[in-house]
């Protein structure tokens, strides 16, 4: 019987990890184009020197005393290699914090805002130049309750959810979670009471709608009541201070220092964007409108029974005009009388540097076809975006998830590919933060930009994302490239967006897209596409 050596086991590549740093190239062999890629583990890093020893200070100290614990021979020993400098090495070393990144928005073109008004609906559009940036509406069968202050009654307290559902007097009930809870320190302590202690069904209380019913959602709820001003927000039984990070660092400090002054005691304030340049009367006279409101809604209050609705928001042109309108903008156009007066006494209470630019349009021609509105609102309900060499997006929606892909579409390029990539990268990075803002998309948000090989390349594109995301009034949030070359990013969600708004889901399909075949699946009956073609 033969006998067979057996062989020892032959190292044909070794793993190098999760840590691995991947290159890619892509080079041309002969008639065809492959890819290499190179894997190389991540270099480790450097060990920290260690502090120089002082002679006459706490190190020295150490050494002498251990020195007599050794038997005094005046020889220092050497430090122990065991358990206790293990044990050292495994000490959770404290959190760096988190470094705040103020991206300053490149310049625009002079902005201008338009307001249409029809029987049914108001809309109002903001422009940069000639680019349609911002689409608000109010509809008259849907009308939005953000900022809208009730007495409402606990209907039903969840402990595993850490919320309940409250009526407030609007159909569906909200929901109300434990952390937007105002509670009492003094008869809770300083830890947060679990929410079926802090209330029961049946109590009363004080809410303010922060987010619209959305779907099978109902509105979003909170009992810390913020009350927004032109240039403030005033936020009763509450310490909380802030000023806009878009504020210059000098503007900032000023600001502060008149807030201090004019602050009312047991209340916080907001410094809003709009305060740049305001004088310590306008804000002044702000906070006393403001704390006028409040003092109006605590007398409802006490003499409503719940659910009853205690302040509503203004209309919608009195909204984004204070939300929005500052010096920068070159005119406000307005084709209906009875919005013009009533917008041109709103700006003359609270801003009349800025009532001169406000004009009431009368010409035969559309306010919205004059400005070519009509034509970009069409392009805004489209799931392709072009974009100007010749690339595209593509948007794609779920019910929090949205996923944006980028492709060249008909751009080739000049020069080489990566440079190809990296300038429909850049173009399609300024027309996304456009349509987020255009379309009001918010929630999770992913977006496929085309493979880079070079990282300072995916970082200018990133740079041109954020810059131009920058201004945007809503928050956002955006993460680093991942290593499937993604950017994952959220958006605030505080309403329907545009393509919700104008759209409804189809009775055929259900809002997939497609017409399925059952009966083919499960009973093997013939597909029969031309009957089904025709029905949908």
């Amino acid at each position: 019987m033969p006998l067979f050596r057996r062989k020892g086991p032959v190292v044909v590549r070794k793993g190098v990890g999760d840590d691995a740093v991947e290159e890619r190239k892509i080079r041309k062999v002969g008639g065809s184009t492959v890819e290499i890629r190179k894997v190389t583990p991540r270099p480790e890093p450097e060990p920290e020197p260690a502090p120089p020893a002082d002679r006459n200070g706490d190190r020295g100290a150490k050494t002498k005393s251990s020195s007599r614990r050794s038997g005094g021979s005046g020889t220092a020993t050497k430090p122990r290699s065991g358990s206790r400098a293990r044990t050292r090495d495994r000490r959770p070393r404290p959190r760096p914090r988190p470094q705040f990144e103020v991206i300053t928005p490149p310049e625009t073109d002079r902005k201008q805002m338009l307001v249409r008004t029809m029987p049914h609906q108001k809309q109002i559009v903001i422009l940069e130049g000639p680019v349609l940036v911002e689409h608000y509406v109010a509809r008259s069968d849907k009308q939005s309750l953000i900022g809208n202050v009730y007495l409402g009654k606990v209907r039903n307290v969840l402990p595993g959810m850490e919320a309940a559902f409250v009526d407030f007097g609007e159909g569906k009930n909200g929901v109300l979670y434990a952390g937007d809870i105002q509670y009492d320190p003094d008869e809770y302590g300083k830890r947060r009471p679990r929410i079926e202690k802090a209330l029961s069904p049946g109590d009363d209380l004080l809410v303010q709608v922060v987010k619209d019913a959305m779907g099978h959602k109902g509105a979003r709820l909170t009992n810390e009541i913020s009350l927004a001003g032109r240039y403030l927000v005033l936020a009763p039984a509450s310490d909380m201070k802030g000023i806009s990070r878009r504020l210059p660092d000098d503007e900032r400090e000023r600001l502060r220092r008149v807030v201090s002054k004019i602050r009312p005691d047991g209340a916080g304030v907001i410094v809003r964007t709009a305060a740049a340049g305001a004088s310590e009367e306008d804000l002044t006279a702000d906070v006393a409108r403001l704390a006028e409101t409040w003092e109006v809604i605590q007398e409802r209050a006490a003499s409503a029974s719940a659910p009853a609705l205690l302040h509503e928001e203004p209309p919608l042109e009195i909204r984004v005009i204070r939300e929005h309108l500052t010096k920068d903008f070159r005119r406000l156009l307005i084709d209906d009388k009875d919005t013009y007066e009533r917008v041109t006494g709103y700006l003359n209470r609270t801003a009349p540097e800025l009532a001169s630019i406000v004009r009431q349009y009368e010409d035969e021609l559309s306010l919205f076809e004059r400005f070519h509105v009509e034509d970009q609102l069409r392009k805004a309900l489209d799931r392709r975006v072009w974009l100007p060499s010749g690339g595209h997006v593509v948007i794609e929606s779920t019910e929090a998830l949205h996923v944006i892909d980028v492709n060249t579409g008909r751009f080739v390029g000049h020069s080489n590919l990566e440079e190809t990539v990296l300038q429909n990268n850049l173009e399609a990075a300024e027309e996304i933060a456009r349509q987020l803002r255009l379309r009001d998309i918010g929630g999770i948000i992913v977006i496929d930009f085309i493979d880079m090989e070079e990282a300072a390349n995916r970082q200018a594109v990133l740079t041109r994302l954020k810059e131009h995301l920058a201004k945007d009034k809503t928050r956002t949030q955006v993460f680093d490239v991942s290593n499937l070359g993604l950017v994952e990013m959220t958006r605030k969600n505080v309403s329907d967006g545009l393509l919700e708004t104008f759209s409804e889901t189809c009775d055929k399909c259900e809002g997939r897209g497609i017409l399925l075949h059952e009966e083919a699946a499960t009973a093997g009956a013939p597909i029969s596409r031309g009957k089904r073609a025709a029905e949908g």
